[in-house]
């Protein structure tokens, strides 16, 4: 016979009663996160300083959090109790850099303007977040709606906002940082405002005049000196009496034979004198020869002998020295203008009169040239300025003064701007000064010179 056993069915939870056991776990949560929340607000009345902010609250409420602290800590306390660093105009902290051009904050340190140290901060520098949290709690504090009637709030404000715009720029920042220790640089970028200028401790107008004077002396010493230096050539040769073999000058020749017939006319005048000029010459010249005769003896040479005859080059001497004044004169009243610009000073030769003449010169000048080109163009002969214009060039003009009027119109038909031209011209004019013996043997070798060349 089998036996059959029979098992119970299991139980199994409702879907009501897995809902009860949630209900029930909810409320008991909830019961606890009641008391801890009235347990932290029972330890928040007793104990203020340990108050916290939550962490979901904003910036917003986090400074008008420090505000109202600020104020409950100082409420009650007298000015002078407050810090000095708050009493105090807060461009006082703000620290000094290079900018004179106002490329940045101008005088001021950007960073310490939004209360930042960069010589503190070191490798861990103020992020882009942190400056704008700055600038924010200072901009609500120096707002110039909030500061109405206080000294400088408005241009306190503008640093503000120029610093949070230099230190929020990547550029604008590397630079500021950049140029904090190379200031030369920031000179060659943006230049500078330093001006040096010197205190005039005199009359300026005075002085500008007084300069005026002596440029002007300065430039008739100057030509004086141009003029003296060619005179004082003219009468040495004048009174060596030169060639025009040995060097001498047409001028120098002319002066000499001049000065001879003066020289012979005051002679002849003092014999017609006689009597107590004669008689005073003669006194005169026995007290000469006394003396001659006395320096002799004491060199210990002999006296010469009375009635002696004077040698050549003595008698040279004192001719010399008799033509000399006269030579002098001549030169200065008939060569007061040599050519080439070596005369005597005059009133055009100051540097003001050649100042307000340069720019006529000038003109005319360049209107010469620019009709000279023109004739050129169409095609036109030379004219006879042209010709004696482009000669004094070639020739310099010290040469052209020194020609005389033939030599003048002889050397303009012969082209000398061309230079060939003006080398032969060169070689003719020291030929003429040579006798009439070795021009003649000059003109022979040139002929034989250029029958080989031919």
């Amino acid at each position: 016979m089998m036996i059959r056993t029979i098992t119970p069915p299991r139980r199994r939870l409702s879907s009501h009663l897995i809902l009860v056991h949630i209900a029930v776990l909810l409320v008991f949560a909830s019961s606890v996160n009641m008391v801890s929340v009235h347990v932290s607000a029972e330890d928040a009345a007793a104990d203020p300083s340990t108050t916290t902010a939550s962490p979901a609250s904003g910036n917003e409420h986090t400074e008008e959090k420090e505000g109202e602290e600020y104020h409950q800590s100082s409420a009650g306390k007298k000015d002078d109790e407050i810090p000095n660093s708050l009493n105090d105009k807060p461009e006082d902290n703000w620290g000094y850099y290079y900018d004179p051009k106002n490329e940045f904050c101008g005088e001021y340190d950007c960073y310490k303007i939004l209360g930042f140290d960069y010589e503190t901060f070191g490798r861990s520098p103020p992020d882009t977040k942190m400056i704008t949290q700055s600038y924010r709690m200072l901009s609500r504090k120096f707002h110039p709606d909030k500061n109405r009637g206080k000294e400088g709030a408005e241009e306190r404000f503008v640093k503000i906002n120029k610093a949070h715009k230099v230190l929020t720029s990547r550029r604008r920042r590397a630079e500021y940082d950049y140029l904090r220790d190379n200031p030369d640089e920031y000179i060659s970028r943006y230049g500078t405002n330093v001006l040096f200028h010197y205190a005039p401790k005199s009359d300026v107008t005075m002085v500008a005049l007084m300069l005026l004077i002596a440029a002007n002396l300065f430039a008739w010493f100057v030509q004086k000196n141009k003029w003296q230096t060619v005179a004082d050539h003219v009468v040495k040769l004048a009174l060596d009496g030169v060639g025009l073999r040995e060097g001498g000058t047409d001028e120098s020749i002319a002066i000499r034979e001049k000065a001879m017939e003066i020289l012979a006319k005051q002679k002849e005048e003092g014999k017609e004198d006689g009597g107590s000029k004669v008689a005073a010459s003669t006194n005169a010249s026995s007290a000469t020869g006394t003396n001659a005769n006395a320096a002799a003896k004491v060199k210990g040479g002999s006296p010469k002998k009375k009635g002696a005859k004077l040698t050549k080059k003595e008698q040279k001497e004192q001719e010399m020295e008799e033509l000399r004044p006269i030579v002098v004169k001549l030169v200065k009243e008939e060569h007061a203008d040599f050519g080439g610009g070596f005369h005597q000073p005059t009133w055009r030769d100051l540097l003001i009169t050649k100042f307000a003449q340069w720019p006529i010169m000038f003109t005319k000048a360049m209107g010469w040239q620019v009709g000279y080109w023109f004739r050129r163009l169409r095609g036109l002969e030379l004219s006879d300025d042209e010709l004696e214009v482009l000669t004094r060039r070639a020739v310099g003009e010290v040469t052209w003064h020194a020609l005389s009027d033939e030599d003048r119109a002889e050397a303009t038909k012969q082209e000398l701007w061309i230079s060939k031209n003006l080398e032969d011209w060169r070689e003719m004019q020291e030929v003429k000064k040579w006798g009439p013996g070795y021009q003649k043997k000059y003109n022979r070798w040139k002929k034989k010179q250029g029958s080989k060349l031919e």
